[in-house]
């Protein structure tokens, strides 16, 4: 099953096992979910939720089985889970950073330009990052550069400004 990162374990939290979370940016609203999956190292360890309070970008957690506080500081650093089938479907022409590892990006003037090899963060503001010939370019998420997202085709069409191809 594929999973997606919601956040991580940041420490421990109190005496009954809770930890503190850092949530990420692509984590759904957690009200309605019971079950996680904790991932230490390769292995994907599901969890039952017994309580969660979010509080903005951070949350306490904790999950059954875990009961004293060196439970709780063992899953430090760990990614937190969940089945990419419980993520919210998207509007037409947005993406998930996962979601496009891989796709072609062509542009109207210059044609086939690279695939996609990672979507990178800088605070509001998420690039492409797309192998093109020998070097890597960043092309803007946000703003009318990105003109079509085509899931199925695993493909996107980007309309870029003279001279970024050249950065």
């Amino acid at each position: 099953m594929d999973h997606f990162k919601i956040g991580y374990v940041s420490k421990s939290h109190g005496l009954k096992g809770e930890v503190t979370i850092v949530l990420g940016p692509e984590c759904p609203d957690l009200e309605d979910v019971t079950t996680l999956f904790v991932e230490n190292g390769h292995q994907q360890v599901p969890y039952f939720i017994e309580s969660i309070s979010v509080k903005g970008v951070k949350a306490y957690l904790k999950l059954e089985g875990v009961s004293t506080p060196e439970a709780a500081a063992g899953l430090k650093g760990c990614s937190l889970l969940l089945p990419k089938s419980d993520r919210p479907r998207l509007p037409r022409g947005e993406f998930y950073n996962d979601e496009v590892i891989g796709f072609e990006v062509g542009d109207k003037t210059n044609g086939v330009l690279g695939l996609v090899r990672e979507v990178e963060e800088t605070g509001p503001n998420r690039f492409l990052i797309v192998v093109y010939g020998q070097k890597e370019v960043m092309i803007p998420v946000n703003g009318p550069f990105i003109t079509s997202v085509n899931k199925t085709k695993k493909k996107i069409v980007v309309d870029l400004p003279d001279g970024l191809l050249d950065l």
